[in-house]
C-alpha cells in the first residue's frame, strides 16, 4: 500500500469533515510536549507496534502521521502500512507546515483532556476554594471531607493532609457511604486542576445535596502556598454498602437521562463489534485495576474512568469513534460516558452483573511481533562478551536495570549504537521483553543481536541483582516528560508555569475550531 502525502489545509479539512480520523505524532513525549497539533496523539515510532493496536483498532481508519521535521513520520507511516492499515498519510512539512498555514500549535501532554476540564469549569461555573481557604476549613474543624480523585498511587506519592483517596469514577459510587450528611462540605482535589474540576462537577451533575467545590490548582497549589504535602498517605474508601449503591445508581440514572447517555446490552455490543471494520469501537472496563485483575471479560481494556477522561488521547486516537464504558454497578460507566460524550465522543455505557472469564492485568496486543534470536537470564549472566541495551521507559531504567546496561530508545538505535563499547553481541532488554524482541527482530542480520527472553523482569525474578541510576545513557531520555515536581531547578517555578499554561487553555479553546467539546452546563 502506498503512503500518501497531504498538506496542512487538507489535514485541517479532514479534522472537521465528520469522518473518523487518527492524527498520530511519531516523536517521543519530550519533543511532543514542546509543540504539537491539538488533536494529535503521541505514538512514538519506537513503540508503535505496542500502542497502535489499541489506539487505532480499525485497520481501515483514516490515519495521518506527523513530526517536526525528523522524518520519523515517514518511517512510522510505512511501518503502519506494513501492519495492514490501508489509509495512511503523512503531513508534508510536519507541524512546521501546519504552523506556517496559520494554525495553532500547542505545548503539553493530554491537551484535549486538560483543555476540556478548563472549558467545563468555565461553562459550568464549577465552584472552587484555594489553598488558604481549604487550610482554614481544615484547621477550623468544620464539617467537611477532602477527596483526592487521582489514582491511589499518585495520592500515596503526594497528597494534602486529611485527604481520602477516591479516584474520579468512584466519587458518585461511594458518595452516600462517605458523606451521610447533606451538611458536609465536599472538596475534590488532584495534583493540578483537571481531575479536581471533573470530580467536583461529577458530583454536582449527579445532584448530591451537599456543597461541592474543587481545590484550585490541587496539590501543586497547596505546595505553592507553603503548606505541607504528605508522602505515603493510605486513607481510602471501603466497600460500598447496598444502600450506598442504590443511591449512587439512582443518581447515575438521572445523569444518563439528563445527558443522553445511551445504555447498551451485550447483544448490542456484539453487533457493534461485528461492524468494527467500518467504524472504530473502543471498549473500556472503567473499574479499578484490582477489580479488573480479579475478573474481566476478554477484549476489554482496563482504564479507570477518571484516568480515561484525564488521558483520553493515550487510549483512543480515532476521533469520531464509539466508546463503550463498562462496569458492574451501573454508576461508573455512566459517569465516565457522560464526560466522554461532552468531550466529543460517541459514548455509551454497559453494565453487566458479572465481569469474569479472565484474570490478571490487561495485556495490550502487539502487532508484527515475529521471531527473534534470544538468550535467557542464565545465558546472559554467563557471557562476558555482550553489551546490554535497555529499551524500557527511562524512569524504569533509573529505578532498576541490569548491571552494566546502557539505556537506549529503539527509534534512535541507528545513531546511538555507535556509542556502545565494542562487543561480540548486543542484547536488547525491556521490562517484559516485548520491546526487546521487536528490536532484535528488526536488527537481526544487520548486527549481532539477541533479545533477553522475559526481559529485565525475568532477570530480576531469577534472583539476579539490579542497579539504579542514570549511568550509560546512549540515548537522551526524551521518552517521558518530567512532572513539575520532578523538574530540575526551582520546583515552584515549574509548578507556576504549568498551572499558568493549564489555565490559559480555556482561552485557546474559545478560538480553536478543531476542538469538539459540547459541555452541558447548569
Amino acid at each position: 500500500m502506498t503512503v500518501k502525502p497531504i498538506d496542512a489545509r487538507t489535514l485541517k479539512s479532514w479534522l472537521q469533515d465528520g469522518v473518523e480520523i487518527a492524527l498520530l505524532d511519531a516523536r517521543e513525549e519530550v519533543p511532543f510536549d514542546l509543540r504539537h497539533i491539538l488533536m494529535a496523539a503521541c505514538v512514538p515510532l519506537g513503540r508503535l507496534e505496542i500502542i497502535v493496536g489499541d489506539a487505532v483498532p480499525r485497520r481501515g481508519a483514516r490515519v495521518v502521521w506527523c513530526d517536526d521535521g525528523e522524518r520519523l513520520a515517514d518511517r512510522a507511516a510505512a511501518r503502519m502500512a506494513g501492519l495492514g492499515y490501508t489509509d495512511v498519510s503523512v503531513l508534508t512539512g510536519g507541524i512546521a507546515a501546519w504552523e506556517a498555514a496559520g494554525y495553532r500549535i500547542y505545548s503539553g501532554v493530554h491537551v484535549p483532556s486538560k483543555a476540556f476540564a478548563e472549558v467545563v469549569e468555565h461553562e459550568a461555573h464549577t465552584p472552587w476554594v484555594d489553598a488558604a481557604e481549604l487550610n482554614r476549613m481544615i484547621q477550623s474543624g468544620m464539617d467537611m471531607v477532602l477527596f483526592d480523585s487521582r489514582s491511589y498511587e499518585e495520592f500515596h506519592n503526594n497528597s494534602i493532609p486529611t485527604a481520602i483517596s477516591v479516584p474520579g469514577a468512584e466519587l458518585v459510587l461511594r458518595f452516600a457511604d462517605l458523606v451521610p450528611s447533606p451538611d458536609t462540605t465536599v472538596v475534590v482535589n488532584c495534583g493540578g486542576r483537571t481531575r479536581s474540576i471533573i470530580g467536583a462537577q461529577s458530583l454536582i451533575n449527579a445532584g448530591v445535596p451537599n456543597k461541592v467545590v474543587s481545590m484550585q490548582n490541587g496539590t501543586q497549589g497547596w505546595h505553592l502556598a507553603g503548606l505541607q504535602v504528605l508522602k505515603g498517605a493510605t486513607a481510602r474508601a471501603g466497600a460500598v454498602s447496598a444502600t450506598g449503591h442504590a443511591a449512587a445508581r439512582e443518581r447515575a440514572r438521572r445523569v444518563a437521562e439528563r445527558f443522553g447517555v445511551v445504555s447498551i446490552d451485550l447483544p448490542t455490543l456484539a453487533a457493534w463489534r461485528a461492524q468494527a471494520d467500518t467504524r472504530a469501537l473502543y471498549v473500556f472496563d472503567v473499574r479499578s485495576p484490582e477489580e479488573y485483575e480479579a475478573g474481566h471479560l476478554p477484549g476489554m481494556k482496563n482504564v479507570p474512568g477518571g484516568q480515561l477522561v484525564q488521558e483520553t488521547d493515550r487510549h483512543a486516537a480515532i476521533w469520531g469513534g464509539w466508546v463503550v464504558c463498562v462496569d458492574d454497578d451501573g454508576v461508573r460507566g455512566i459517569m465516565t460516558a457522560h464526560w466522554m460524550k461532552q468531550m466529543g465522543w460517541n459514548a455509551a455505557a454497559l453494565t453487566l452483573d458479572r465481569l469474569s472469564g479472565e484474570t490478571g492485568p490487561y495485556v495490550p496486543p502487539v502487532l508484527g511481533l515475529g521471531e527473534a534470536p534470544s538468550i535467557d537470564a542464565a545465558g546472559l549472566a554467563a557471557r562476558t562478551d555482550a553489551v546490554v541495551v535497555d529499551l524500557d521507559w527511562s524512569r524504569s531504567y533509573y529505578d532498576g536495570h541490569i548491571p552494566g546496561a546502557w539505556y537506549g530508545i529503539r527509534s534512535r538505535l541507528a545513531e546511538d549504537l555507535s556509542k556502545l563499547p565494542s562487543a561480540a553481541a548486543i542484547v536488547f532488554t525491556s521490562g517484559d521483553g516485548v520491546l526487546a524482541r521487536l528490536a532484535a527482530s528488526e536488527w537481526a542480520g544487520r548486527a549481532p543481536v539477541l533479545a533477553l527472553a522475559g526481559g529485565t523482569r525475568a532477570w530480576a525474578e531469577s534472583g539476579r541483582s539490579l542497579e539504579t541510576g542514570a549511568a550509560r545513557m546512549a540515548s537522551a531520555a526524551e521518552d517521558m516528560r518530567l512532572r513539575a515536581r520532578e523538574m530540575p531547578g526551582k520546583v515552584e517555578d515549574a509548578m507556576n508555569a504549568y498551572l499558568s499554561w493549564e489555565i490559559e487553555l480555556v482561552n485557546q479553546m474559545a478560538t480553536d475550531d478543531d476542538q469538539r467539546f459540547r459541555v452541558m452546563a447548569g
